[in-house]
Formats: C-alpha cells, sequence, structure tokens
C-alpha cells in the first residue's frame, strides 16, 4: 500500500503545472481550477483519516493551494475593480459608498468559492497571504448569508466550512434545517427527496450524500448534548441508503466511489465484522451451520443454500430470519414451483407490475377499448392492446422486463428499437413468444406500456405473465398476474 500511495504521488507531482495547479487530463497546457479543487480536498479526506504522507506530498499540496489562493484572489479583485467603477459613476462620495455598499452585499458567492472554503478548511495551518485571508473571509461571510440559495452538495460543505472556522452555532442551525427536511426509511435509511442527479458537478448524488454523511459525523461527534448511540445512529442511517443504491445501481465514477468509500470509513458502527451472522431458520432447522460459515464470503459474510424437490416440505414455508450484532444485511429467497400460468396471481415487492389485455374496437368516436377477462369471446382478425402498469418505489438500473404472449397471437410492431416515452428510454425486443423491454434505469414513479397483438388462431390460449428482475440484484424481481382468451 506505501508503494501504490507513492506510484500516485509521483503521477500526480508529473501532472502538476509550475503555478501549482493540475490540468483536467496529462498533456494539457492549461490547469484546470475545478480538477485542482478536487485533488486538494482529496487530499484534505487523506489529512482527515489520518494517512502518514510524505515531505513530497506536503511541497505539492502546498503549492496547488497557492494557486488555489491565487484563483479567489482574482475572484475579489474583479468584485473589487466593478465595484471602484460604481463608485466612479455616482454623483459624490457618500452616494458612491453607499452603491459600492449595497454591492458587495449581493450574492457573489458561487460553487467554486465553496469548494475552495472547503478545501481550505482541511488545512488551517498552511498560512496564506493577507489578500487571500481577505478574500477568503468575505466568501465566508457571504456564504453564511445566501446558504439557503445553494443546493444540498453546497449545504454540507458551507456547514462544515463555518464548523472548523469555529462558527459552530451557524453550523448546528444548518444541520437542524437539513435534519428537519429529510426523510427516514426502515429500509431505505436518511435521505433528501431533492437529492437527484443533474447536469453539473453539484448535483451528483453518491458524492452529496457522503458530503452529509461528513458534516452529520463531524458536527454530531463533538455535540456534548447527544450520547454517542444518537450520533451514530444518524450516520448509520445516512449510510444505508448510501449502501442500498449501491444494492440496485452503480457508482457511476471513480470519483463518486471514492467519495463514498471516504464517509463509510468516517464514523458510525462497524459493519465489516462477521463475528455475528445473520441466523436464518426454515421449518424451525437452523440453515446457517459451522459448515456453511467457514465457505461465506470473506468481507461480506455471502452464503447461498438450496434444496431440491424432494426435501421441500409444508413447514419450510416457515422462514425465520434474525440479524445478530451491528450493521445491515439483505437478501432473497425463491421459491420456484409449477403452475398454469393463467392461475398465476401477482406479487407485491418493490417492483410492481399490473398487465390488462383489451379488444380494440373502431367506431365512430375513435378507439373503444374493452378489457378482456374469462368470458370475452374473441374471433380470429381482432385488434388486442396489451398495457402493462410498472410500479418502482426507488431509483434502479439494469432492469429486464419480459412479457409473454400467447401462441394464438402475432405482434403488429416486430421491428426492435430504442423508444422513449413520458421521461423514460427503453430498448424494445419482439422475439418469438415473448416482448422484452431493457432499462438502463428507472426513476421512482409509475410506468405504462402499450402494444397491439392480432388473434390469429382459434382455440383457449395462456398470455403468460409479465416478469422483471434487477439484472444485477435478482431480489429485486415480480410479476404480473396471468390472463387466459379464449377465441372463436
Amino acid at each position: 500500500m506505501k508503494d501504490q500511495l507513492q506510484i500516485a504521488i509521483d503521477k500526480l507531482q508529473q501532472m502538476q503545472m509550475g503555478n501549482g495547479g493540475f490540468p483536467w487530463f496529462s498533456g494539457n497546457t492549461y490547469p484546470s481550477r475545478y480538477i485542482t479543487l478536487h485533488i486538494a480536498s482529496g487530499l484534505g479526506h487523506l489529512k482527515k483519516l489520518q494517512i502518514s504522507t510524505s515531505n513530497e506530498f506536503v511541497d505539492m499540496l502546498q503549492k496547488a493551494i497557492t494557486y488555489l489562493d491565487q484563483e479567489t484572489i482574482q475572484d475579489y479583485d474583479r468584485l473589487l475593480t466593478q465595484a471602484n467603477t460604481i463608485r466612479a459613476q455616482s454623483r459624490n462620495e457618500k452616494e458612491g459608498n453607499q452603491q459600492v455598499a449595497e454591492f458587495m452585499e449581493r450574492q457573489h458567492v458561487g460553487n467554486d468559492q465553496i469548494q475552495y472554503l472547503y478545501m481550505r478548511s482541511f488545512f488551517p495551518e498552511i498560512k496564506t497571504s493577507e489578500k487571500a485571508t481577505t478574500a477568503l473571509r468575505y466568501y465566508e461571510k457571504q456564504s453564511q448569508r445566501y446558504w439557503k440559495e445553494f443546493n444540498l452538495y453546497d449545504k454540507a460543505m458551507i456547514t462544515l466550512i463555518h464548523f472548523r472556522s469555529s462558527n459552530s452555532q451557524f453550523a448546528n442551525e444548518i444541520l437542524k434545517s437539513l435534519a428537519e427536511n429529510s426523510i427516514l426509511s426502515d429500509e431505505m435509511g436518511m435521505y433528501w427527496k431533492e437529492n437527484k442527479s443533474g447536469w453539473y458537478w453539484n448535483e451528483a448524488p453518491i458524492e452529496t450524500q457522503s458530503l452529509l454523511i461528513e458534516a452529520f459525523s463531524e458536527i454530531q461527534s463533538a455535540d456534548k448534548n447527544l450520547s454517542e448511540k444518537e450520533k451514530q445512529k444518524t450516520v448509520d442511517e445516512l449510510r444505508l441508503w448510501l449502501l442500498k443504491n449501491k444494492q440496485t445501481s452503480q457508482w457511476k465514477t471513480t470519483k463518486a466511489t471514492t467519495e463514498a468509500i471516504y464517509a463509510l470509513l468516517l464514523n458510525g458502527t462497524d459493519w465489516l465484522s462477521l463475528e455475528d451472522q445473520v441466523e436464518c431458520s426454515i421449518g424451525g432447522k437452523r440453515v446457517f451451520t459451522d459448515r456453511q460459515k467457514t465457505t461465506a464470503e470473506l468481507g461480506t459474510g455471502y452464503f447461498k443454500t438450496s434444496w431440491k424437490k424432494e426435501e421441500i416440505k409444508p413447514s419450510m414455508s416457515e422462514v425465520s430470519l434474525t440479524k445478530k450484532g451491528n450493521g445491515v444485511a439483505w437478501g432473497g429467497l425463491y421459491w420456484q414451483y409449477f403452475e398454469d400460468l393463467d392461475k398465476i396471481t401477482s406479487a407485491e415487492t418493490p417492483l410492481r407490475l399490473s398487465k390488462k389485455a383489451f379488444l380494440v374496437s373502431r367506431t365512430a368516436q375513435g378507439e373503444l377499448l374493452t378489457e378482456i377477462n374469462t368470458n370475452t369471446s374473441l374471433e380470429v382478425g381482432n385488434l388486442i392492446r396489451i398495457r402493462i402498469e410498472l410500479g418502482a418505489d426507488r431509483y434502479m438500473e439494469f432492469l429486464h422486463m419480459k412479457d409473454m404472449r400467447a401462441s394464438g397471437l402475432e405482434p403488429v410492431d416486430v421491428l426492435s428499437e430504442y423508444k422513449w416515452k413520458d421521461g423514460l428510454g427503453y430498448y424494445q425486443s419482439t422475439k418469438d413468444a415473448s416482448t422484452n423491454f431493457f432499462f438502463d434505469s428507472i426513476e421512482k414513479g409509475v410506468y405504462v406500456f402499450e402494444y397491439d397483438l392480432r388473434v390469429n388462431n382459434k382455440g383457449s390460449f395462456s398470455n403468460g405473465i409479465t416478469t422483471i428482475q434487477s439484472m444485477y440484484a435478482p431480489e429485486f424481481s415480480s410479476h404480473s398476474g396471468g390472463i387466459r382468451i379464449s377465441v372463436k
């Protein structure tokens, strides 16, 4: 690990430019303020985790901070230039001073300055010039005045900025406001409805949740009015959302992954201990035996077991799961059995599916849809519209939905293609016995899909069920009820 750390430092040193800034990518001829802020903040995280560093590390950090100090000074100088222009255009000195004061009181702090103040809060021991200190104090004051104008990401940074600058009363006020606007769920933990993906770097859900964990962890750990259990409980609830998000979707970037890991390492109870496992009993008999303890996956405690059909007994429908010790656990129980498709009832999970079939009739007023049931008699040539309603209670990625089709029906639309409907993009593929839908991602909400079939043969048919499953978290699956159709 020491060698790997040195290799990383060497790479950064090679990329650092003469003025202390870092480029967006190696070979670029000009520095990136954002990338330099990101790297310097990352070095601050290493310091917070008490990672031992070399003199090269300190030298590189000093140069980066000097560059960022200069960038902030230039921001402040531009404001002073505008203020001087306003003063010069005023009718008298008193009026000019008043206009300048009003101008400087307006909001001039933005994301770059907030990120700079956050980075600077890690290194109070690194001295700066008088001009940089003046600019820093000005933007610090601005952040306190206009904190409500920022999103969650920036609010978390502002909270930490003021807490580390000994303005703990104001920091606690923001933290209280953040807590009051959060959502608390037994399954999902503590999170914020407004924490959604956007186009900008400070609109990233994983990085935002990680920053909020950092803020709550650091500020509450210093609160003498809270017990140790209360401090850990809040942080654990925040960490839970982070891990539940990872269960059904990916952390899309190295930046998101490193920020999340940093947040998970900061505080809270120890969730990595494997001494106390989940106790699982099926039909009154323990499943997790000493033999399976030795085969459980290191680090996660994951294990899997299954039964053959002759081993299945009615008593095994009673399942008991007991979580011992700290941390979180989740798993899946699958019961596979044979049944006529039209007799299957729908399943209620975090994914909900409902499937209906309608007879489409052409009238003078337009299309008339009549829901098909067991008493509906169809004829060859009839047009049938399949309507699938999908409900998701959380954001998920990489899902496959399969809708079975009766052998007496033929699809009208046979071309496979990418579609966009009601803010959802998906790929629809038509196969011999089913229509398949592939989703890169699904936001929380309800979605409706429709496609047409033509009655092709006489007889009584099962039109099957619709199933959906997360490709990387298979415990998130669901199916609709079955439909039987009769054709004269």
